[in-house]
């Protein structure tokens, strides 16, 4: 049985553990990015069931055409939560200040748990660092993980070496599809830029995923990474 995480106490008192056990199906969505309609689209699709438990790897905020729809969709639902992403770090730190925030917003996005497990999974925003231990890390890097000993979109990903023992459930890197090796599953697909929203079916080991049928935000091709 692998064994319960143990981060740093800044990061410990950011960390949210599920009892898996307690609930029906189990849901990892990728990164949202204000695209309400595609959201609601995806949920239509699953249909979940009261007991059912939606963990989102966060980013549900800044760059498409609905933040605050997409924090009352999750924010009001029991059902739904969420790890707190890099966009929203952004706006708890003041470094963005949109201009559809409300009061209660930041205080939210503030809440946010920064990892979120259950069994053997981590869900994070942007990822671990393989060389180093979990207790070792600050909340930015879990925030912003993605090339530890590279150069951003140009790699190599820190997924490339890592070999558990945790599988870890993140977002923050876009890719044309979704990640999915044994110990890490990428589930930021592109919604906001055209590409797909993307649910992982964590008891059937599956993907869910929605076409986007309206691009929000253009991205560079260099910056969307292609899963071979």
């Amino acid at each position: 049985m692998t064994p319960i995480p143990q981060f740093s106490d800044t990061v410990e008192s950011r960390h949210e553990r599920l009892d898996v056990d307690d609930y029906g199906a189990v849901y990892v969505v990728g990164d949202v990015h204000g695209s309400r309609a595609a959201l609601e689209r995806l949920l239509a699709e699953l249909d979940p069931a009261d007991d059912d438990r939606l963990v989102f790897v966060g980013d549900l905020v800044r760059k498409g055409p609905d933040s605050p729809g997409v924090v009352d969709l999750v924010r009001d639902d029991d059902r739904l939560v969420s790890v707190r992403g890099n966009n929203e770090q952004k706006v708890v730190r003041g470094d963005k200040d949109p201009d559809w925030l409300r009061d209660g917003d930041r205080a939210y996005f503030e809440s946010l748990p920064v990892v979120i497990s259950f069994d053997d999974a981590l869900v994070v925003h942007g990822g671990v660092d393989p060389g180093r231990p979990l207790d070792d890390h600050t909340v930015d890097e879990l925030l912003t993980m993605r090339a530890p000993d590279g150069d951003g979109y140009d790699g190599p990903f820190w997924y490339d070496d890592y070999d558990g023992p945790h599988r870890v459930f993140f977002g923050h890197t876009v890719h044309d599809s979704p990640v999915e090796r044994e110990y890490a599953v990428g589930l930021d697909t592109g919604c906001v830029y055209g590409g797909m929203l993307t649910a992982y079916d964590y008891r059937n080991d599956d993907c869910v995923t929605i076409e986007q049928t309206t691009t929000h935000e253009q991205r560079d091709d260099a910056k969307i990474v292609s899963v071979v």
